[in-house]
């Protein structure tokens, strides 16, 4: 499953500070991340469906978040 975002993360190093935090929800091993700056789409590469979560932790962070199909 790939979840998609629209979002307002600009750098991969803002993405490296939430990682941690995506490690609680789901293991390292089980998720990759790719952000492509020009745009700031974030996809999240998974196992399962964890976009609630996903959009839950990029607003705590007061990161604008939009998924996209």
């Amino acid at each position: 499953m790939i979840c998609v975002f629209k979002t307002s993360v600009k750098t991969k190093a803002q993405v490296r500070k939430l990682k941690p935090h995506i490690d609680k929800i789901l293991p390292a091993e089980n998720w990759n991340f790719d952000l492509e700056d020009c745009d700031r789409i974030l996809r999240i590469d998974t196992g399962r469906n964890i976009t609630q979560e996903i959009k839950a932790l990029l607003n705590n962070w007061q990161f604008y978040c939009e998924e996209l199909e």
